[in-house]
């Protein structure tokens, strides 16, 4: 075999000091590295980046740490970043994304599951310049095809008679009408929402999110935090309908008897990719019902062909929910969301004039419509569960080769891996997380980071993503832990 010259992660380190040509140079040389192959002195040596064949035009923007000095200046103090010296990301292409100096990263975060389609999609990007062009924004008050177009793309995707659209700007915000309408149509106040949720940072999603991470101290009533029905982490393993008991519980003595309503995500996005235990939202769906309340999916992270088997997260537990909120992986980017629910539901906002200024407006749904037809068109539900498949598979491989792996899980291109020091205790491995994350990096891999202990990769990258990048992945994440 010839030998490849090796490329030092100290190498990588230093971006900062070299020109775009280097970093053209250096991405080809990646490419050229075979998988598994060593060096003379017997090291494996930096796994190879997939070739690709688009590069941006040379930044000419402020350097990093300008613009650092004024986020710290001018943007809000509680805003965090990730990595010890932040990304400076200037430009992206499908799966791709690119730094100031030129450098190519795999993108497996997506921007928090929120690009679907691939970054820059040139369908969708086409779609969002041609609808600018003609008409960036009115008011709902007067008509405009596109969102009735888009409303009735939605609605065609949906079960049963799920097919009123309401849009919005953000996930929170669809959260937050869904609960109101759940309470305004029930008459009651009382809303059940799992242990370690998130769906939302607004007065109320931060009183269904179940997570002190994510909730200031400002009044939160009438919300009541079930078991979380965690096949890893929870009490009852993968037994779903032992943790559905509990709800029954909280009802009878927590509650007057009767609901609003109960929420959650099929898998848990911000929790740390958790996929509820199976069985569990048939039995919860059922206790719901008895009490008189609503069932709320949340698909803001699990939805629109994310999971591969299913288009919607709530389908791989055989539920059909009473309201759907969905956001992120709507509009590859744009800001949008929407709640789904039933002409007779729906109807319980006309008591009042229910308004929302952006939501729906032309360029927004005119995105998300190229957004299903992309999905549509490229098979990208197929390629989720082929390419999540694969992944999983040499993920889990990973697990049996190194202890410090506790947990691989998820499905589709939602998948999770858990870091802890002990298996038995299930001790959160938090520093050796940072310290893989921050290697991978350096590398060419971006991956997220969540659960409570802040010790679980999120990957959720973009739905185009390849079995090459699944493979550049795993690899970057075996170097770095054979490092360790």
């Amino acid at each position: 075999m010839k030998m490849q010259r090796f490329i030092p992660v100290s190498s990588v380190l230093l971006e900062t000091k070299y020109s775009l040509r280097w970093w053209q140079r250096q991405n080809r040389c990646f490419s050229q590295v075979t998988r598994n192959e060593v060096d003379d002195k017997g090291g494996v040596v930096v796994p190879k980046m997939p070739p690709f064949d688009y590069f941006p035009p040379p930044y000419t923007g402020p350097p990093a740490a300008d613009i650092l000095a004024k986020y710290k200046e001018y943007l809000r103090p509680s805003m965090f970043y990730f990595y010890s010296y932040p990304l400076n990301v200037v430009g992206g292409r499908m799966q791709y994304l690119f730094d100031d100096k030129g450098r190519r990263y795999l993108d497996a975060f997506g921007g928090i599951a929120t690009v679907s389609c691939g970054h820059c999609h040139p369908e969708v990007v086409d779609a969002i310049v041609n609808q600018t062009k003609r008409l960036q924004h009115s008011t709902v008050l007067y008509f405009n095809h596109t969102i009735t177009d888009f409303a009735e793309a939605i609605a065609n995707k949906l079960p049963g008679n799920l097919k009123v659209v309401f849009f919005t700007n953000s996930g929170t915000e669809a959260n937050e009408l869904a609960l109101m309408m759940a309470r305004l149509y029930t008459g009651c106040h009382d809303i059940i929402s799992l242990r370690n949720a998130y769906h939302g940072n607004a007065a109320g999603t931060m009183g269904v999110t179940g997570q002190s991470n994510w909730k200031f101290n400002v009044i939160q009533s009438g919300v009541h935090h079930a078991l979380n029905p965690d096949p890893y982490r929870g009490v009852f393993g993968s037994e779903g309908e032992k943790y559905a008991k509990d709800v029954q519980e909280l009802i009878q003595f927590g509650t007057s008897g009767n609901i609003a309503g109960f929420i959650s995500e099929a898998i848990q996005g911000a929790a740390g990719i958790i996929e509820l235990a199976p069985g569990y939202l048939p039995v919860v769906y059922n206790t719901i019902k008895k009490a008189g309340g609503l069932c709320i999916a949340d698909e803001v992270q699990v939805g629109f062909a994310r999971t591969g088997s299913h288009f919607w997260g709530f389908e791989n537990q055989g539920v059909v929910p009473d309201i759907v909120t969905m956001a992120k992986g709507i509009g590859n980017g744009i800001p949008l969301g929407a709640v789904v629910t039933t002409p007779e539901i729906a109807e319980v906002l006309t008591c009042k004039s229910y308004f929302n200024t952006f939501g729906g407006g032309p360029v927004c749904t005119a995105a998300g419509l190229a957004v299903l037809n992309v999905i549509e068109k490229e098979k990208l539900q197929e390629n989720a569960f082929v390419v999540g498949s694969y992944l999983k598979e040499r993920l889990t491989a990973l697990k049996d080769k190194y202890d410090l792996i506790g947990d691989v899980r998820g499905r589709g291109l939602m998948l999770g891996v858990e870091f802890v020091t002990d298996h038995k205790l299930k001790t959160p491995a938090k520093l050796e997380t940072l310290h893989i994350m921050g290697q991978m990096k350096d590398i060419g891999v971006l991956v997220g980071k969540g659960g409570f202990y802040g010790n679980v990769f999120r990957i959720t990258p973009p739905l185009c993503f390849t079995k090459e990048d699944a493979d550049f992945l795993v690899d970057a994440m075996d170097y770095t832990m054979s490092k360790m």
